[in-house]
């Protein structure tokens, strides 16, 4: 099994939707459709990759955050 198979094979496309809304973050969506993520430098994934990571960090903190809030435990 390939490490970049998707854990839950239903987030596959919502992966790739972040993919692209981080690439036009970084201004790569231009060259993603001219060249293909193929063809991207290791560079230029990496940032993607690392970026995506981010923001999957930070949705998780939400998350995390929300169900703390709304549960009644006290520290």
């Amino acid at each position: 099994m390939s490490s970049n198979t998707p854990k839950v094979p239903e987030s596959e496309r919502q992966l790739d939707e972040l993919k692209m809304e981080v690439a036009k973050e970084l201004q790569l969506d231009d060259d993603i459709e001219e060249k293909g993520f193929a063809n991207m430098t290791s560079r230029e994934c990496g940032k993607i990759g690392g970026n995506m990571v981010g923001k999957m960090v930070s949705y998780a903190e939400n998350k995390m955050t929300d169900q703390k809030q709304g549960s009644n435990i006290i520290d």
